[in-house]
């Protein structure tokens, strides 16, 4: 299974009637109040129960917003896409990169929650598996001709690997496509032939 196929049409998980949050002034979260509209966002994935309220992500309501399923409020006026991103930009810098993995990912028929702490990372479950399943997949991303140095990649993908999941990096290009790209620690052995050949060398 690859994660750069087409994205799909009509999209399941997405067929939601729509949505209504608000914006908590003392702790900027999403909140949703109505029982029946957490129930259908649980079943698809979407949002948690935390403290007894039910609060959906910043990128998962950009997300809801981007595809016109949420009526977000905020001071009992209504805010629209952009002036969430706005407002989410001040609380995450790097909201809109995660905003743009998360829909693609979406698109492509995946469920898709909060990562393990790998910086923009996600867990992504096979189509089908969510609320089955432990997620297969590790998705963590980064903008076109951002640097990452050997020994963090290495690491990360230790961490993936020890945890039985598959590593995948997903690189935003300038344009705003996702491009993902498979991850496996490469481990280098010794060759105890040529070592010793060099060594004699050395001796001569």
């Amino acid at each position: 299974m690859s994660l750069n196929s087409s994205p799909t049409d009509g999209n399941e998980n997405d067929l939601l009637n729509t949505i209504q949050a608000k914006i908590d002034l003392k702790t900027s979260e999403i909140i949703v109040p109505d029982t029946r509209s957490q129930d259908q966002l649980r079943s698809k994935g979407y949002g948690e129960m935390e403290n007894k309220r039910f609060i959906l992500m910043s990128y998962e309501a950009l997300y809801l917003s981007h595809i016109a399923k949420l009526v977000l409020l905020y001071k009992s006026a209504e805010m629209k896409f952009e002036e969430l991103l706005r407002y989410a930009l001040k609380k995450d810098s790097d909201i809109f990169t995660k905003f743009l993995i998360y829909r693609d990912l979406r698109s492509r028929g995946y469920t898709v929650k909060e990562g393990f702490g790998f910086g923009i990372d996600f867990r992504v479950y096979e189509r089908g598996e969510y609320g089955k399943k432990s997620a297969k997949f590790v998705v963590f991303g980064i903008n076109e001709g951002t640097s990452i140095s050997t020994s963090d990649l290495a690491k990360k993908i230790f961490q993936i690997e020890k945890m039985g999941k598959d590593g995948i990096i997903a690189v935003i290009e300038r344009r705003g496509e996702v491009i993902y790209y498979k991850l496996n620690q490469i481990r280098f052995h010794e060759n105890k032939n040529n070592s010793n050949n060099n060594s004699n060398k050395e001796e001569k």
